[in-house]
């Protein structure tokens, strides 16, 4: 046997073997570069050289040494190993939505809905499920500066005084004071409170996705700022003009609810009807029994015309395919007054807003589908002249001293405010912020503010449900409050935010006792809300101008249409690599926003490289790059075609192309924000499109995993389905089902299963962000996703089907993919280790220690849902990551295949808590994280050996079907087709 240096080769010797850097170049290509360059040679090698069995080395990975600390007292009630879950909300726009959080050892690693708070019913938003990311995000800002020098909370408490103390003869007339939207009534009583002391001190507040042409329009049309609350279980026809409402808005969660609940054809005479006309291709839209795409300038006139059919007003002109969706939409509300109800979307102008409340008087709706309350924000008011207002001062000179509580106004505010140069001429500058971000770079106090799992606080919901926010875990850097904040101005001593918070609540719903109120204080705090704190609806009296209101003429030529990015909002969540490598529902882009047109226009730009989100080969992601112009100012960006969009205007995604947002969310995208103007917020006419000759790489998971052309979506009208039930089946093979040459498994125990209903989802994501955390499963970033390997264990594919040439024609489906967990498992019987195996509950599972990466299964595997980490994508070495994952799942190092399981952690957990109580396991005791979080109720597992569980009567419909069954692989996980109830007079 060789001995010494002859056998055992040094690191460098390897490295400098071409034969051995050919063999890496095969296995790694992007990587090679690294080890030619001698100063990187040794830290690559650290990394990889452990796991490469081609180096003749070890492949295991050995993990970080961690030292272990024991409690010195326990907690009173912690069981190590045992999730404890606490209620709070998370605040968006403006609107709280209820949670609960699943906190180890107090660690939060889980976010979940609250099915106690009305605008989450137990579902969760892409949003808050990435929450948990955010918190243990190491990029956050960590200390409280002072023109970039770490000082003390004392200093900042002695700098304000001195400030006030020079405003109080002039009552505070160089005060001002920016927040974002406001629906928190103790923040709000305490900026009260100071702006009563400095009666010259002004309030102002700014959003960049802000609901401010509903709010406008409210007044428009009842002379105050209102807010509509939807009851879509009433609604039987629903007209969305350009609204998004099952995904994105105040109490979105709830809505999607409701709206599904009312579209199963079982059900035919429950079954509502869904209109949409917009733009950009929505989830909401991929719902409508019949969509209208228009340009943006257009809808404003449909909206008139369809208002003058149901008696509002009078309108004439339009096309005629406009003409008769407008005349059988309205047809179709007179006839279903009292039940119908008209929604106008938050990107439509004021007229817009006043026309579908007019629109839902005239129809009776008010009272049965629509109420109307006070606002959810305490200080409503028209933002975008606010901020004009507050910028045109600060270049006056007249502020001087500003306190800016979240947001990020130099990135976000409108380009042609300058709002970042007048903020030069503010003499003190205060922000409050969770990033050292663009406007941290223009201010000289910087204080880090406490994530809301941190600190607390309290928030309404949608119609004015109080709940009481309350932290699991210390701020993990120092962070503080804007309650704490503001508090500094106070005259009263420095307080705690809980103390603030209680003492508010104290007044605000006094009890007869302490004793009393501690009592109801905590079942608040258990409970996730306050009782009796919704609003009660309040009588509103519609202005005759609402109905006569006039609408600006339709734009010739290109327009330009904005919208908040389904994946990273309005740029807040763009240091969050969970959202960054979310496939966005429509485009399935990832790490970019793009120009998206239709095909026709992407061709009549010229863009021969537009690659869309329908077809194309695998790998064609050179986009050709497009410039910009409108009202005088440029911004170059890929652009995209997709299916639906109308012809003759683009839509660009806000939140990209930022400067300063940490590790991930620096670079990115372009900036659409660059060419937004305040008098063109959502859109505008006058785009000008050039080329560039230049061409810009996309990632879009669209074309991984291409199963398309074979029958993976089935979908009937509601009249085809009432008539032969088997429609939904015509023209598919199905299989004989004695015809195997697996063995039959039998079941004595579980026997678990799921399905998945095409027609309720809305392809919003949320499961594809939970199945993330729930799972710790790691990102790879844009470079892997190129190259086929992001590692999602669920996915959502989206399908159309009808005439590219008509935008309007399209039918959009989404369809979530995760583990089939077949019977006959093609995975299993080529796996030459045993490491993927079937168990006796009809689980597929994965042995992680036993898989040697040869990626066999995956090859056999029909569906394309398992995954392999190529590299080592979990990050072993950022300390705070390691709070936030599940314990109850294992970490996967590089050289294993990765997938769903049915989160069989939970089934585990449910199973050993029955078998103490000498039971079974009860029907939805277990719910897998992309059920729990699904908005839509489209997910349902459970036991298939009980013939009463919920998911085995699911089974036995007629809607219900297998993906690909012609292939006999008999799947656990199957689907219910989907069926649209179409209006006879539009779809012939």
């Amino acid at each position: 046997m060789k001995t010494g240096k002859a056998f055992w080769r040094t690191l460098d010797e390897l490295a400098d073997d071409p034969s051995f850097v050919e063999r890496l170049h095969n296995e790694f290509p992007s990587q090679v570069e690294a080890i030619e360059d001698p100063t990187t040679r040794r830290t690559f090698m650290k990394l990889m050289g452990a796991s490469l069995a081609l180096a003749g080395v070890t492949a295991c990975t050995t993990q970080p040494e961690e030292a272990i600390v024991p409690y010195v007292r326990q907690p009173e009630g912690l069981v190590p190993g045992k999730p404890m879950y606490f209620a709070t909300a998370m605040t968006l726009g403006g609107i709280a939505t209820g949670l609960l959080i699943e906190s180890h050892e107090g660690r939060p690693t889980k976010v979940e809905g609250n099915p106690l708070h009305p605008g989450s019913l137990g579902a969760a938003d892409v949003f808050a499920q990435a929450a948990i990311l955010n918190i243990y995000d190491p990029d956050r800002a960590q200390s409280l500066t002072d023109t970039g020098d770490v000082t003390s909370w004392s200093a900042f408490i002695a700098a304000m005084k001195a400030a006030l103390a020079a405003q109080g003869p002039l009552q505070g007339a160089g005060v001002r004071i920016l927040t974002e939207s406001v629906s928190s009534p103790t923040l709000a009583a305490q900026i009260k409170d100071f702006v009563a002391r400095f009666p010259a001190a002004q309030w102002h507040q700014w959003e960049p996705a802000s609901r401010n042409n509903a709010r406008v329009g409210s007044k428009l049309a009842f002379g105050e700022f209102v807010d509509p609350q939807y009851t879509l279980e009433k609604a039987d026809v629903i007209l969305s003009l350009d609204a998004d409402f099952l995904v994105s808005g105040p109490g979105s969660l709830a809505l999607a609810r409701h709206f599904a609940a009312r579209r199963r054809p079982e059900d035919a005479d429950k079954m509502n009807r869904l209109y949409v006309v917009e733009t950009m291709p929505t989830s909401t839209g991929s719902r409508a029994d019949h969509r209208l795409a228009l340009k943006p300038s257009e809808i404003p006139a449909l909206a008139k015309q369809i208002a003058a059919g149901v008696g509002v007003g009078s309108a004439s002109g339009g096309s005629a395919e406009v003409a008769k969706f407008a005349a059988a939409v309205a047809k179709d509300l007179q006839a279903h007054r009292g039940t119908s109800l008209v929604i106008a979307g938050d990107a439509q102008p004021p007229v817009v807003h006043a026309l579908a409340h007019a629109m839902n008087q005239a129809l009776g709706n008010v009272g049965q589908t629509v109420v109307y309350t006070q606002t959810a924000e305490v200080e409503p008011i028209d933002q975008v002249e606010s901020l004009r207002t507050l910028t045109a001062d600060m270049a006056a000179g007249k502020v001087d001293l500003l306190l800016i509580l979240g947001g990020n106004p130099v990135y976000t505010a409108p380009v042609d405010l300058n709002f970042s140069a007048a903020l030069d001429k503010v003499l003190t500058r205060v922000y409050l912020a969770e990033f050292n971000d663009e406007t941290a770079e223009r201010c000289q106090w910087q204080i880090p503010a406490a994530h809301f799992l941190e600190t607390w606080s309290d928030a309404r919901g949608h119609d004015g449900t109080a709940s009481i926010v309350q932290p699991l875990i210390a701020p993990l850097y120092g962070g503080r409050s804007a309650h704490e904040v503001i508090g500094v101005l106070s005259d009263r001593p420095e307080r705690q935010a809980y103390e603030v918070l209680r003492e508010f609540w104290a007044a605000a719903k006094p009890a007869a006792t302490p004793e009393e109120f501690d009592r109801e204080w905590r079942r608040w705090l258990h409970d996730g809300i306050i009782p009796g704190t919704a609003f009660t609806p309040k009588a509103v009296t519609l202005s005759a101008d609402a109905a006569n209101a006039p609408v600006a003429d339709a734009v010739t030529g290109m327009e330009i249409s904005f919208r908040p990015d389904p994946a990273v909002f309005d740029g807040r969540f763009a240091n969050n690599a969970w959202l960054q490598e979310l496939p966005k529902p429509i485009t399935k882009l990832v790490w970019d926003n793009a120009v998206m047109a239709s095909p026709a226009t992407a061709a009549a730009l010229k863009a021969a490289n537009a690659v869309n989100s329908r077809g194309g080969e695998h790998g064609t992601i050179d986009c050709d790059v497009v410039e910009l112009t409108f009202k005088g100012r440029s911004v170059k960006g890929p652009i995209f075609a997709v299916p639906g969009h109308p012809n003759d205007v683009v839509t660009v995604h806000l939140g990209y192309g930022r400067a300063r947002s940490g590790n991930i969310g620096t670079g990115p995208g372009f900036n659409a924000y660059a060419v937004r103007t305040s008098d063109a917020m959502w859109s505008g006419g006058g785009l000008q499109v050039s080329a560039t000759h230049e061409t810009f790489q996309l990632a879009c998971t669209q074309y991984h995993h291409l199963m398309e052309g074979r029958g993976m979506v089935r979908a009937v009208t509601r009249d085809e389905f009432l008539k032969d039930p088997e429609s939904v089946h015509h023209g598919f093979e199905e299989p004989a089902k004695t015809i195997t040459l697996y063995p039959d498994f039998k079941y004595d125990g579980y026997k678990w299963g799921m399905t998945i209903d095409v027609n309720s989802c809305i392809g919003c994501n949320a499961c594809v962000v939970a199945c993330h955390a729930e799972n710790n499963i790691a990102v790879v970033g844009k470079d892997q996703v190129l190259r086929g390997r992001e590692m999602h264990w669920l996915r959502i594919d989206a399908y159309y089907s009808g005439n590219d040439a008509n935008a309007s024609d399209l039918e959009t489906y989404f369809q979530p993919v995760p583990c089939m967990q077949c019977e006959n498992a093609p995975c299993e019987v080529v796996c030459p280790v045993g490491a993927t195996v079937h168990s006796d509950e009809g689980l597929n599972d994965m042995v992680y220690n036993r898989c040697v990466g040869t990626r066999y299964c995956s090859n056999n595997c029909p569906y394309k849902v398992r995954r392999f980490n190529y590299l080592l994508y979990s990050d072993w070495n950022t300390e705070s990551y390691k709070l936030g994952r599940n314990p109850d799942v294992s970490v996967r190092s590089r050289g294993v295949m990765e997938k769903c399981t049915y989160c069989v952690q939970r089934i585990t957990v449910a199973k050993i808590t029955s078998e103490k109580e000498n039971r079974r396991v009860q029907d939805g005791e277990i719910k897998t994280a992309c059920q729990q979080t699904c908005p839509s109720d489209a997910i349902v597992f459970g036991d298939l050996n009980d013939p009463n569980s919920r998911v085995a009567k699911l089974k036995e419909e007629e809607r219900n079907y297998a993906l690909l069954a012609e292939l006999n692989t008999r799947p656990r996980t199957t689907y219910l087709a989907a069926v649209r109830n179409v209006n006879p007079e539009l779809s012939a």
